[in-house]
């Protein structure tokens, strides 16, 4: 089931992406993006300690309504993967920072179809442009990601175009603030939020933003 495999193998997570050379030119008011990046607990707990980010939702990306829910996600065959839909204010971060961030301590853009212990497409890693100025900026760093050499291994995470996001069940939001001792989140993504702190201390918000 979706978020409960028993832990495996890390990856590359916990790694300091290079600063984008290629800058998001965003206009004035809150933007949305969309992030897959494995179980979708962990995604949402990193975002929701970034400064600028105004609100965070699970949810599913790339299949269609009638399976849009965890029970058939989790079955692997729906084309949806486990993704977060950020709500964030550019003058106060912008979308390539949040890109950085998140290859940085959220996802190993080195691994198919998996991250962290969790394994199927539904866990595939991809940046989700909801823009024409994201999907500048996610194809730009894409590339500099691949000649970085900050990565063992080839880059393997994409972008997929935008279809439409189905917020998840509503036990699943905000949920390492209503469960921080659930053994998933001490195992995995306790460490993800430290890691924000620690990397990007300019960014990072002790305050879980809700919702």
């Amino acid at each position: 089931m979706a978020c409960l495999q028993v832990p495996a193998f890390a990856g590359e997570v916990n790694v300091l992406a290079p600063a984008a050379t290629h800058q998001a030119k965003e206009a004035p008011g809150l933007k949305t993006a969309v992030f897959a990046g494995g179980c979708f607990w962990g995604v949402e707990a990193v975002f929701s300690h970034v400064l600028g980010v105004k609100s965070v939702l699970t949810g599913y990306h790339g299949g269609a309504a009638a399976t849009a829910t965890y029970e058939r996600v989790g079955e692997g065959d729906t084309g949806h993967a486990e993704a977060v839909q950020v709500t964030y204010d550019p003058a106060v971060v912008r979308y390539d920072q949040l890109v950085r961030i998140f290859f940085s301590v959220v996802a190993d853009p080195t691994l198919k179809n998996r991250q962290g212990p969790d394994e199927g497409p539904q866990y595939r890693a991809a940046l989700i442009p909801t823009n024409d100025e994201q999907r500048r900026v996610a194809g730009a760093y894409l590339a500099q990601m691949k000649v970085s050499g900050v990565w063992r291994r080839p880059i393997i995470t994409g972008i997929e175009g935008y279809r439409k996001f189905y917020p998840a069940e509503a036990y699943h939001q905000d949920f390492m603030a209503r469960n921080p001792r659930h053994p998933y989140i001490l195992a995995w993504d306790v460490a993800k939020v430290e890691a924000l702190k620690k990397r990007f201390p300019g960014f990072y918000k002790p305050d879980f933003t809700r919702g």
